[in-house]
Order: structure tokens, then sequence, then C-alpha cells
């Protein structure tokens, strides 16, 4: 039995995020109003509460937060890819994002630089963090 991995669910808020990705662009919604940099993508600025948010293309660098080994998923077709590594990356803009680390866990060390690579998982484009200036695995 062949077991696909869950999508990303696009709503006309997030699409302009996944639209991005899909072209290898890593865009963040900004505050018209307050300027900071929006993550996960929504409808209002969660800082001033103004609907004035401006989708502009981010870094893609950040450092990393904190990061859990998954040896045992929750989701079947992730199975056969443990061990994996996710983590909370403080993007540069100001965001933090939960994410998954292309990063050996043996490599892992707290604050480390990381950037945005962009992975290919049965056809859908995805936004993976690796240690900064590390080819993509």
């Amino acid at each position: 039995m062949n077991i696909l991995l869950p999508k990303p669910v696009k709503t006309s808020i997030s699409k302009p995020f996944w639209d991005g990705i899909a072209k290898g662009r890593f865009s963040l919604q900004f505050c018209d109003d307050c300027s900071r940099a929006i993550f996960y993508p929504r409808g209002h600025c969660p800082h001033c509460f103004s609907d004035q948010l401006t989708w502009k293309e981010a870094s893609g660098q950040g450092r990393l937060k904190t990061w859990s080994i998954i040896y045992r998923t929750g989701h079947p077709a992730w199975q056969e890819k443990t061990p994996y590594v996710v983590g909370v990356v403080e993007l540069a803009d100001g965001p933090s994002m939960l994410t998954h680390l292309l990063i050996e866990p043996s490599e892992i060390t707290y604050q480390m630089q990381v950037s945005v690579c962009f992975t290919t998982i049965e056809g859908e484009v995805l936004p993976f963090f690796k240690a900064k200036g590390e080819e993509t695995p």
C-alpha cells in the first residue's frame, strides 16, 4: 500500500506563500502599518491588527532555536523517513517558523545559522532548512 504524505493546505491567504515556494522564492507577509514580518500567513497583523499586509521576498536566513529528532512519527508516510529533524527557526526577518531540517542530528547546535532550501516531495515543493553554507542534501 502506497501512503502519500499530506500536502500543504493552500488557502486564499496562504496561496502567495506557496506560489513563491513553488518558484524557489521564500516570501513573508509584512505589515504596511507597523513594518513587522509575519509568519504564518493570516488576514491581519498579530502585532497591530492592521489588515494592510504585503507579500515581500524574505532573506530565508535564520538561526535554530530548538529542535527534535523524530524516531516515531504520527503519520505512516513519514515513518520510512525516520529519524528526521524538525525545529523552530528564528528567521532573520523576525518571526519564527516550525520546519523540517535537512541537517544530520549529530551536527546540530543551538543557535546555528540556517538557510532555506527547496525540496520536492511527491511533486510538491516544500521549504526546508539546512545549515548555512551547506549544499542541499
